[in-house]
């Protein structure tokens, strides 16, 4: 019998963990493209509901407006005294105010209503269209959120968190149970790295250091999107150095950015205010394996009926659209307005140009011009480069977009959005940093390429 039991436990770890490997981490090859399940499942749900996603999205954004409008003036008991709903709709007045500008611009931007530099498909309705990134996140909120409890709960962080202490804290701070996440935020989705992080630092895995660190160091643009970045500027047929460049200079990032502000002065506290404890290790007695596949399934044995799951998923999928949409509605036009409109990026990235010549780039100063609109959003740059003749410069400026990581109208607005401590200061200054310090790496491999 007890051996049965011990089966029974043992395979509640695996089949679930498996299918959760599987969603968010295996690589599919389909239509000669490489992706994974989670990403696949997003397109499938876009291409049913192609021409209604926005519509759905403008429905979200508002619905989250008239209920933070009411909690706000009633405080109606069914949310304030639930801390689901308290969490979603009883917000600051930042965060209010953030929400009144994205019900403004998604009904500026559905109905072209108004001044076109804030509808136009540089700005609103690159946020807000059939193609624009509302419509992905709806999608990829929907399947990620629905089956986020089949990688978390069951055992799996667990299991390869135990195997990856020895790396993970030495080299980036971070607990051996992150590897899973980081994993699958470099080989998936930045946004699906965002969503796994801040459920981890909400259920309290991660502390506050912990969780910023993941979540503004490994949340990378998918393998697909960078083929799509270097096949802009038109150097495809580069696809594999430029990959192994990002890695490497985005693995390099990794080590340093934990070390230094703003990262190095996160609290190391849990959400609940406890301080972390410097316990993490193997216990005498256990190897690494036998500890990890212990605690997996002790951990999976704390799921004890599939509707907890399923509601699990469902309010996961709620969080993101909810706390997100409107984050990304409001930040993201704002940060395409001001990019497209007036010449702030420009100005900013004067001060680059020296460098720039320094490090002997061709053409700096229609380089310079690229260096921080990447923080708007990280395809502007590749869009730019696509009129410089220099190969090696267009190199670098696309490699350069993939590895600062945070721009406003996807990863930051997310970021924002998400519980995840980390506010507008830190994303700007940690996007500077990253600059400063992929750069000479990047343009030291151009060098050796070109």
């Amino acid at each position: 019998m007890d051996k049965q039991r011990s089966l029974q436990q043992i395979v509640k770890f695996i089949i679930p963990s498996l299918i959760g490997l599987f969603l968010f981490m295996f690589p599919l090859s389909i239509n000669g493209e490489i992706t994974i399940p989670i990403a696949f499942l997003s397109g499938w749900i876009q291409n049913i509901l192609y021409g209604f996603i926005p519509e759905i999205m403008l429905v979200i954004i508002t619905i989250t407006f008239v209920c933070t409008l009411i909690t706000k003036i009633w405080a109606p008991k069914k949310i304030v005294n639930s801390s689901f709903w308290n969490g979603l709709f009883n917000v600051t007045n930042v965060w209010f105010i953030i929400r009144i500008l994205a019900v403004i611009f998604a009904y500026i931007t559905y109905f072209e209503w108004g001044p076109e530099w804030i509808w136009s498909e540089d700005t609103g309705g690159t946020l807000l269209s059939d193609e624009g990134l509302l419509t992905t996140l709806f999608s990829v909120f929907l399947w990620a959120g629905l089956f986020l409890p089949l990688f978390l709960n069951f055992g799996l962080l667990e299991f390869f968190g135990a195997l990856c202490i020895k790396i993970m804290r030495p080299l980036f701070k971070l607990p051996g149970r992150s590897a899973m996440d980081a994993l699958a935020s470099w080989l998936g989705d930045g946004t699906i790295g965002i969503l796994l992080t801040s459920r981890q630092y909400e259920e309290g895995f991660y502390t506050k250091k912990e969780a910023a660190i993941v979540a503004t160091t490994f949340s990378i643009v998918s393998i697909t999107f960078s083929l799509v970045v270097v096949s802009t500027v038109g150097l495809g047929h580069m696809f594999v150095p430029f990959y192994l460049t990002i890695t490497f200079a985005g693995l390099l990032a990794a080590i340093i950015m934990p070390r230094i502000p703003p990262l190095s002065k996160k609290e190391n506290r849990y959400i609940n205010g406890n301080e972390a404890s410097d316990n993490e290790g193997i216990p005498e007695g256990f190897t690494p394996l036998s500890y990890g596949f212990s605690e997996a399934v002790k951990r999976a044995q704390k799921n004890t009926n599939v509707m907890s799951v399923i509601k699990e998923g469902i309010k996961n999928v709620l969080d993101m659209w909810i706390g997100v949409a409107p984050v990304v509605m409001a930040v993201g036009t704002l940060a395409l307005i001001i990019t497209e409109h007036t010449p702030i990026f420009q100005w900013l990235g004067t001060p680059f140009i020296p460098l720039l010549q320094l490090l002997q780039v061709p053409e700096a100063v229609a380089a310079s011009e690229t260096i921080l609109i990447g923080f708007a959003d990280m395809f502007l740059p590749a869009i730019i480069a696509t009129g410089i003749e220099s190969e090696m410069t267009r190199f670098i400026i696309a490699a350069l977009s993939v590895t600062q990581l945070i721009y406003l109208s996807e990863v930051g607005g997310l970021l924002l959005g998400s519980k995840i401590p980390v506010n507008f200061k830190d994303l700007f200054f940690i996007f500077l940093l990253r600059t400063l310090i992929t750069l000479p790496i990047i343009v030291g491999i151009a060098h050796i390429l070109f």
